[in-house]
């Protein structure tokens, strides 16, 4: 356990005011700054508009991507053929009807539950190390972590536009991750989990969720460090137990 004295001496001691909107930018060059400055927990404006801007980026950008969304719905299809052969071409089709019309509503639910979910458990882990942080305040540092988000919708759609269509085999196919270079027709779904996980877009947000807390909870380097990576391993588990039932 590292002395409070330290985690003085690495924490900002005077945390500016700043609107809103420069939260949104400062968080890519002084992320120490966002956090200290937004230490209360208030995390509810922040996080609406990091809904609604992904969301809406996603829908305008969801085109240069739609080869992903076709193969991704054939070898979907394949398999629920194969656990259920009555399965109908119309009832398939109707299936993706669903997906493609409210395809932006569980985007935002899915981020909406990753970022309460990722605060709830830094803020867990991080009563490992003692940190002052409280849930709000976790939720907050989750928030700001997932603004990295926005650019890899539009790094997705820029690769979308510009390789050749055939490529663009699978969601990890526009990737930053091990997984970009797995076949996802012939690779076990479990190594594709795990090398899903080694992405650069996730890494960045498990170095801002450090960040916070050292900055917001208290403590030491090392120990958010040590804590961020255990909420990165955590995180690893739902698409892993999905790829071992599958």
């Amino acid at each position: 356990m590292g002395s409070e004295a330290e985690v003085v001496r690495d924490v900002d001691p005077a945390p500016a005011k700043a609107g809103l909107w420069e939260d949104f930018v400062d968080i890519f060059y002084a992320p120490s700054s966002v956090f200290a400055r937004r230490a209360d927990g208030k995390f509810g404006t922040p996080l609406f508009i990091l809904i609604v801007v992904g969301t809406v980026l996603y829908f305008l950008t969801r085109n240069a991507t739609q080869p992903i969304m076709d193969a991704e719905f054939a070898r979907r299809s394949a398999d629920m053929l194969a656990k259920n052969p009555n399965l109908t071409a119309e009832q398939l089709a109707s299936g993706r009807g669903v997906m493609e019309t409210f395809g932006p509503v569980f985007f935002a639910i899915g981020l909406t539950f990753t970022v309460l979910g990722t605060g709830v458990v830094l803020w867990l882990v991080g009563k490992l190390f003692d940190a002052k942080e409280s849930v709000a305040a976790a939720i907050m540092i989750a928030t700001y972590a997932e603004v990295p988000r926005i650019v890899q919708i539009l790094t997705n759609a820029a690769q979308g536009l510009i390789m050749a269509p055939e490529k663009l085999n699978s969601m990890n196919s526009v990737g930053f991750n091990l997984a970009r270079f797995l076949d996802p027709d012939h690779a076990s779904a479990t190594a594709i989990a795990l090398a899903s996980r080694v992405d650069l877009f996730t890494i960045w947000v498990t170095v801002l969720l450090a960040i916070g807390l050292h900055v917001v909870g208290r403590v030491t380097k090392r120990q958010a460090a040590i804590a961020a990576a255990i909420t990165w391993v955590i995180g690893a588990l739902p698409p892993l137990f999905g790829a071992l039932r599958g």
